[in-house]
């Protein structure tokens, strides 16, 4: 489970394509790239990360407290370059036909 892809949002005329996905606590912004441009193929123009900590947890059982504690955590954001316009994911943009009452996907 080296990565897991949370969100993707498409690029627009004003800002490029990104992504979001969880990776391990101890992958690197290069490391990430690396992987990204490697394996997939695409073009990572910025990488930026944030740590989380686990949730912390209390189970309260008939004579005793128990604390767990989920794992932590990295979040990746991911910033495509200029050349990489729709991310693959999502609907895509249906157009009415022209004079037929079916709609038809436009590439």
């Amino acid at each position: 489970m080296p990565m897991v892809l949370l969100s993707a949002t498409h690029a627009t005329p004003t800002t490029p394509a990104s992504a979001a996905f969880r990776v391990l606590p101890r992958m690197t912004k290069h490391e990430v790239k690396e992987y990204l441009t490697k394996i997939y193929g695409l073009p990572v123009r910025e990488v930026r990360t944030q740590n989380y900590l686990g949730k912390r947890m209390r189970i309260i059982g008939k004579r005793q407290i128990v604390y767990a504690k989920r794992p932590d955590f990295k979040k990746a954001f991911v910033t495509f370059d200029g050349s990489l316009a729709d991310t693959g994911l999502g609907a895509q943009v249906l157009v009415s036909g022209q004079g037929s009452g079916q709609l038809q996907e436009q590439p």
